[in-house]
């Protein structure tokens, strides 16, 4: 946990909107992804690995701030 709180929020936050969601066009990669999940398409293991890499920077923001209304409640 302590790795969570080593890390600046705002580093975190430009981390989410940059990497989480690159490129940007046509669609967010992230979004691409989810919707060839929810349809059942993402079966090719690079696809999986490029969700994994784009989805890393929000799972880290995401912990990072129910760690935070955690320790603050």
């Amino acid at each position: 946990m302590e790795f969570l709180d080593k890390i600046p929020m705002n580093l975190a936050v430009l981390a989410a909107l940059t990497l989480g969601l690159a490129p940007f066009v046509p669609e967010p990669h992230i979004w691409e992804k989810l919707k060839m999940l929810a349809a059942g398409t993402l079966v090719r293991p690079v696809d999986m690995f490029d969700l994994l890499l784009h989805a890393a920077p929000w799972a880290v923001l995401i912990a990072k701030l129910i760690r935070m209304a955690l320790v603050r409640g």
